[in-house]
């Protein structure tokens, strides 16, 4: 797959992709392997986003993000999408919608075919809906599917709802609704080593910049190390008030790795379920038996999840 920022002009016909897809939830898929579909029709899947949120360039407020570009480049390719066009919304925003669509779909991008969802906006002020698009696209003889809503139990599928979801703790429903799993990829560092005063020794990771911070508390997690080596793991996410924490990071016991040091390596670390919320222990010895409860529970929980992808 080949990407590409800001500029960009395509000579080959394509199927485009319109969205920003913060996430690339069940919806998005919808839209971008609709897209993708259209290879064996002779047409180039393409997708054209932007490199940053246009409600947060709108509001001048950074909005947190539920996958990383990287996360989101790997779905995309995984969906079929062959190339991806971060354009710098900036330079568009003040564009007409009938600008844009001349200018852009079909002068830049050679857009014979287009998708999105039922509310994709376009156009200086968002003055452009899918009506406008459809109209727009029949006059210049370009295909045009519109994707309706994904629901789930009587909501709209939308990052919106995802992100809502991953700040009260509710990872299986925001896991389910996102297609994939949520998590980081980070490097290991060193933290101050109680984990293995407590039996329990942790790798730490930095919450994400930009990414939105799931409920504080404890998860079961798949962790998945460098060698490509999956473990069992219990992730617990804020600051550690037992032991005076103060900078929230991810740290992740992993109750069967049996391997060496692996500080400064880099894992990914997947949220599965929610354990508990965060709170402090009148000791270290009590926190240490919830430590090995934890870890019994997800042991549990993250034999299920096995079991259910192997069948």
């Amino acid at each position: 797959m080949q990407t590409f920022q800001s500029h960009y002009s395509g000579q080959e016909p394509a199927a485009v992709a319109l969205g920003f897809f913060d996430g690339v939830h069940r919806g998005h898929r919808r839209v971008l392997g609709s897209a993708a579909a259209q290879r064996q029709n002779g047409l180039l899947p393409v997708c054209l986003t932007f490199a940053e949120s246009p409600k947060s360039v709108i509001a001048g407020v950074p909005s947190p993000s539920l996958m990383t570009r990287t996360d989101k480049l790997r779905a995309m390719e995984d969906i079929g999408i062959d190339r991806v066009i971060f354009a710098d919304f900036r330079a568009v925003m003040h564009l007409s919608a009938r600008e844009f669509f001349r200018r852009v779909l079909l002068d830049a991008l050679h857009a014979k075919a287009l998708y999105c969802g039922f509310n994709y906006r376009f156009g200086k002020n968002a003055e452009g809906d899918t009506a406008m698009l459809e109209k727009l696209c029949d006059e210049s003889g370009v295909s045009l599917t519109v994707v309706p809503p994904e629901t789930d139990n009587g909501e709209v599928v939308c990052s919106t709802l995802i992100k809502r979801l991953i700040a009260e703790g509710n990872i299986r429903r925001a896991n389910a609704l996102l297609g994939s799993r949520f998590g980081v990829t980070e490097v290991i560092r060193h933290g101050r080593r109680l984990g293995h005063s407590l039996g329990a020794p942790t790798i730490n990771q930095p919450l994400t910049a930009g990414l939105v911070v799931p409920r504080f508390g404890v998860y079961v997690s798949e962790v998945t190390l460098e060698n490509g080596a999956r473990c069992c793991g219990v992730t617990n996410i804020g600051i550690k008030p037992t032991v005076g924490g103060t900078t929230p990071l991810w740290e992740t016991w992993m109750p069967r790795y049996a391997g060496g040091e692996i500080y400064g390596e880099t894992a990914d670390v997947r949220l599965l379920d929610f354990i508990r919320e965060e709170r402090r222990f009148g000791s270290l010895d009590a926190l240490k038996e919830e430590i090995l409860q934890n870890g019994a529970k997800a042991l549990a929980i993250y034999r299920e999840f096995r079991q259910a992808e192997e069948t």
